[in-house]
């Protein structure tokens, strides 16, 4: 089982999510038919896309899932909406277990999965609603009455009459969002919601987030973007390979990297482009948290501590190696810096 350094308070005893121990494994490679006819052994690998994670999410909150493309993100949220069922491990949605249970969880929860086509093009945004509504089996007196309101709360009021093929990706991504909220759910799922959106129309959804959470709902949210979670979640748990590596709230987990202020320098190495002996020097007065070699072109991002004077050893360094120095940038430590510094990986964004 794997153990999450939580630097937020204790979840209380009453949770929207729960996971403990959650594994996932997908076999690896083809089991032809000739096989399968033959009943030869089953001898492709196991990979977990998921592996040993434990979770609590209170009621009311929005809760940040991060980490870079096939982290394993996706697959968590999909075993917590019951489309896809754990290897290992408990899932629970507002007490009600998941895996044994999972057309009452269904109804405790509000889906929007990302990647997918998840409304009908040829239908109204209205034919939409009433259509799903009757497959969630709503009340049918209820029915024009919850339409009308999820439509509102959508903004898409004006437009429920068009087809959906004739909206922008920003107003079919509403229309999800209205599809979800049908059921008026305790628990709202959203995998990468604001891809593929405009920045204006990330916006409104993320007003239209913070919003339905503060009507009590609880809202799960997996994004690659890290600065999309620092300004939305209330906590925030980073998950690579399918493990959780740090979990906390976004103030919290910035205080994890050791440094007030991050540089992000460009460098033009002299003709004998020793890199390594550059970096070398400046490791020295800085803190080297990132390196990326484009031909000549040395770029790095330094973390640096309260009160350091970066521009003056950098030039020094640039002068004694026949470098350049071409660009410089200082910025306040991201989260996107915390997943560098906790996970390992190198490279710059």
């Amino acid at each position: 089982m794997t153990a999450v350094a939580d630097t937020a308070t204790e979840a209380p005893a009453t949770d929207a999510v729960a996971l403990s121990d959650v594994a996932k494994a997908f076999r690896q490679g083809r089991r032809t038919i000739g096989q399968r006819l033959r009943r030869a052994p089953d001898t492709r690998r196991e990979v977990y896309a998921v592996d040993g994670v434990d979770l609590r999410i209170p009621r009311g909150e929005i809760f940040g899932l991060v980490g870079p493309n096939g982290a394993g993100k996706s697959t968590t949220v999909r075993m917590i909406a019951t489309l896809l069922e754990p290897s290992r491990g408990r899932v629970e949605v507002c007490g009600i277990d998941a895996v044994g249970r999972p057309d009452a969880a269904r109804r405790m929860l509000g889906v929007v999965i990302g990647g997918e086509r998840s409304v009908y093009w040829k239908l109204t945004g209205r034919e939409n609603l009433e259509y799903f509504a009757a497959l969630y089996h709503l009340p049918p007196r209820e029915i024009p009455g919850r339409i009308e309101q999820v439509l509102r709360d959508v903004d898409l009021l004006d437009r429920a009459g068009d087809y959906a093929e004739r909206y922008s990706t920003g107003m079919r991504q509403r229309l999800s969002l209205a599809r979800a909220l049908l059921q008026a759910p305790s628990v709202l799922l959203l995998d990468e919601p604001t891809s593929g959106l405009d920045p204006r129309s990330a916006a409104q959804l993320h007003e239209r987030i913070v919003r339905l959470r503060d009507e009590g709902r609880t809202l799960l949210i997996t994004t690659h973007n890290m600065d999309e979670a620092d300004r939305l979640c209330d906590r925030v748990a980073i998950i690579d390979r399918g493990r959780l590596v740090r979990l906390g709230a976004p103030e919290e987990l910035k205080r994890l990297v050791e440094a007030e202020r991050l540089a992000r320098v460009r460098l033009s190495l002299g003709r004998d482009g020793r890199d390594g002996a550059v970096v070398e020097a400046v490791g020295r007065f800085a803190a080297v948290a990132g390196r990326r070699l484009d031909g000549r072109d040395l770029d790095l991002v330094l973390h640096l501590a309260h009160g350091t004077d970066l521009l003056p050893p950098l030039v020094e360094v640039a002068n004694r190696f026949g470098a350049t120095v071409r660009k410089v940038d200082i910025e306040p430590v991201t989260l996107q810096d915390v997943f560098l510094s906790l996970t390992g990986k190198e490279g710059l964004e």
